[in-house]
């Protein structure tokens, strides 16, 4: 989710703990709840810093290490023991444990959009991304202020408003999990156009009931379109160019870091007077006719590097961004 989604719900978490007699009981216990679960709803995204070592980094890392199983431990601990430093006689296990459900909360939700979590690290790499809900969803954002606008002004106790907020928070999950597993799994109905070996992925937009579709071909080709009042419409055909200069880029580490993130790439080729132009592209990310989440690599006809760049960029800013000048 996006970081103003999770402090709504380290908020929200912290109105849910007033259900602990422990907790809301005692006002240095509230607090120190509080200031937990806000601090744990955004910890895990600590790895934004990655940035200032470069793009390749950042994207090969975010999600990563941060949200896998061994860091909910880790951060759970670390914000405990920092908080039991300034607040003496609270129920230290009580407050672990709100913390540590704002943490894994955090993670939890992070699989369901596209972007995805590492989750499962130690035991896998693989990138869980369940394409279910936008990464800025309108309804959990806009029912969590209504909920902390109640608590607020005391509209209503937060032991009747939190429990009911997080019960209907979980129907809409379980909804909208099962409308996505639905719909994907029929989608090859809707495709005149299908053959055996296709594969369909669903991904969610804004639209609660507009759908993104990827479809990968037998031959590497991938058709992107878009569902929307149960109408399967392609826009696209990317077809995946074959070149030993693209061969040559998968060595740069920029071109590493888009493939480690994404299985969902597809790669093109230019040739210009001084070399070669390869241009990734994440083929589930496309705005306005274009693919803003590429890695490009110029290299010269002896397939060295000259510059490159991996990242959210449109072409006008591509062009800003390296050194040589591509036409």
């Amino acid at each position: 989710m996006d970081t103003g989604t999770h402090l709504v719900i380290g908020l929200g978490l912290a109105g849910l703990s007033q259900i602990d007699p422990s907790v809301s009981a005692d006002s240095a216990a509230t607090t120190a709840v509080f200031i937990g679960t806000v601090i744990g709803s955004q910890i895990p995204d600590v790895d934004g810093l990655l940035r200032f070592k470069g793009n390749a980094t950042y994207i090969r890392n975010h999600r990563g290490r941060s949200h896998s199983l061994p860091a909910l431990l880790l951060w759970t601990l670390l914000i405990t023991g920092a908080l039991a430093l300034f607040f003496h006689g609270i129920s230290l296990l009580h407050l672990g444990m709100w913390v540590g459900i704002a943490v894994c909360f955090h993670v939890f939700t992070d699989c369901f959009n596209t972007y995805g979590t590492q989750a499962f690290r130690p035991f896998s790499e693989k990138w869980v991304s369940w394409n279910i809900i936008h990464i800025f969803d309108p309804f959990i954002f806009s029912s969590h202020i209504a909920a902390i606008f109640m608590w607020s002004f005391h509209v209503a106790s937060p032991k009747l408003v939190f429990p009911s907020l997080y019960g209907v928070i979980a129907l809409y999950y379980i909804w909208r999990s099962l409308d996505h597993y639905i719909v994907e799994k029929g989608l090859y109905r809707k495709d005149p156009t299908h053959m055996p070996g296709d594969k369909y992925t669903l991904i969610v937009t804004f639209n609660l009931y507009v759908w993104n579709v990827v479809k990968r071909r037998t031959d590497g080709t991938f058709q992107l379109g878009e569902l929307k009042n149960s109408k399967l419409r392609w826009i696209d055909t990317i077809k995946c160019e074959d070149h030993p200069a693209i061969e040559a880029s998968k060595n740069h580490e920029d071109i590493q870091a888009l493939l480690y993130f994404s299985s969902f790439t597809c790669a093109e080729v230019k040739e210009h007077r001084w070399g070669y132009e390869v241009r990734w592209a994440d083929v589930r990310y496309r705005h306005r006719k274009q693919y803003p989440f590429v890695g490009v690599v110029l290299m010269d006809h002896n397939f060295q590097t000259l510059d490159s760049y991996v990242g959210w960029v449109n072409d006008t800013r591509l062009e800003k961004k390296l050194k040589v000048d591509l036409y």
